[in-house]
């Protein structure tokens, strides 16, 4: 059975009024996430598959859905109707709208968390070079962003190969209904920035976002700093450059230097030279696959009680030659715990776990649709993330010319 994710979007809105939503609003050029329960009249019809792979948004893995409606708490499926003025809502993406030579990013709108000079916009720059970027101050308000129609796109970092993931991207990956159509990988370089005129041994105390810190722990501490934690490294040098005071300094980006007028007493402060963070590029539609270059698929899935399930599930990948390049498990919150009744003393309980995979194949390829279609025969819930050309670096950071920024469609 072929799998084909086509999700066809139906709003009840004009994509202009969802901007009025308040879900979202401007505070001093940065979009600011009013926590309150919004509700989005969107739903997304998906593929045609026997089982369902996609979930409606706030999804409960597990509990049962309709493709004409939503979950409620109870995980009850609530139908409804959808507009009768088809004219008015957003056309489906196909593949007769994509070009195959994608633009720089120019009238893009990306989104990510941090103020200017932040590295998420380092990484927005990087796949697209001349797009408008968005600041957001957390990352929820960044997948909200891109929902409401306020920005294109949204890029958001998933792990660091140092400090490893950020495990509340992962969550939010699973709460929202975006897609991943690219990956960024960028080489991180912290630099110790402190006003002009400033010499290194006058700084004795540092501001940087706590992850950044904890990456320059070793030369922070050769050189006898305080450590001082802030909301981002951006916004840890902003406040250096309008303290005045000349012994404070931040750890932040080069970029974040230049935007703050400070000077870099020192680059490259992190324990580790080879520093890489990883990004995902988010939008409202996927991209289509191809098999022109390499791909690379995240999922998500949860599985049916036995023993052996996982080694099973990761089983069907390597019957096909597929690999796993990354495997990722987080506590389902809705169900924490699975009670197993074959304990010696009572029903033991264990936590009930979702499992994030990306493996190295494109759904294009008849070998990953039977990989999934095979999944399908162990998992309780199955949902594909995306489908996107693989990032590949040169030595010095950068991107290949031939490579992502080739990518078929993903600016269409």
């Amino acid at each position: 059975m072929a799998l084909k994710c086509v999700p066809i979007f139906f709003c009840s809105q004009k994509p202009q009024s969802l901007l009025a939503i308040p879900a979202l609003g401007y505070s001093r050029g940065r979009i600011v996430l009013d926590l309150r329960p919004i509700r989005l009249e969107c739903c997304a019809l998906g593929a045609s598959a026997q089982s369902a792979i996609c979930l409606v948004e706030d999804e409960k893995p597990g509990a049962k859905t309709s493709p004409t409606g939503k979950i409620d708490e109870d995980g009850n499926s609530i139908s409804r109707g959808f507009h009768k003025d088809l004219n008015l809502l957003p056309k489906p993406l196909s593949k007769t709208d994509l070009s195959p030579f994608p633009d720089d990013g120019s009238n893009v709108r990306v989104a990510f968390q941090g103020i200017s000079g932040a590295y998420g916009e380092d990484a927005a720059l990087k796949a697209y070079p001349n797009c408008e970027t968005v600041p957001c101050d957390q990352f929820e308000a960044a997948f909200n962003a891109v929902e409401l129609w306020l920005v294109d796109k949204a890029v958001l970092p998933i792990e660091n190969s140092v400090g490893g993931s950020l495990h509340r991207n992962y969550d939010l990956l699973l709460r929202h209904r975006l897609h991943i159509v690219r990956e960024v990988l960028l080489v991180v370089n912290h630099c110790l920035l402190a006003l002009p005129g400033v010499e290194k041994q006058e700084v004795k105390r540092v501001l940087s976002h706590p992850q950044a810190l904890a990456q320059c722990e070793m030369a922070l501490t050769k050189m006898g700093i305080v450590r001082v934690s802030a909301d981002d490294s951006a916004g840890a040098a902003k406040i250096v450059a309008s303290s005045g005071r000349r012994d404070m300094g931040a750890i932040a980006s080069a970029r974040a230097a230049a935007l703050y007028g400070l000077d870099i007493l020192a680059e490259k402060v992190q324990d580790e030279d080879d520093n890489v963070t990883r990004y995902l590029v988010l939008t409202r539609e996927p991209i289509i696959p191809g098999t022109d270059r390499l791909y690379k698929t995240s999922i998500v899935f949860t599985l049916e009680e036995g023993p052996g399930m996982l080694f099973k599930a990761l089983a069907v990948f390597s019957l096909r030659g597929i690999n796993l390049s990354k495997i990722e498990s987080r506590p389902q919150k809705g169900r924490p715990l699975r009670v197993v009744d074959d304990s010696n003393k009572g029903s033991a309980k264990y936590f009930d776990y979702l499992f994030y995979i990306d493996f190295e194949a494109s759904m294009a390829e008849k070998r990953a649709q039977n990989a999934l279609e095979h999944l399908q025969e162990y998992a309780r819930f199955l949902r594909v993330l995306g489908c996107y050309p693989m990032d590949e670096q040169d030595g010095d950071g950068s991107t290949p010319t031939g490579n992502v920024h080739t990518s078929p469609g993903e600016d269409g």
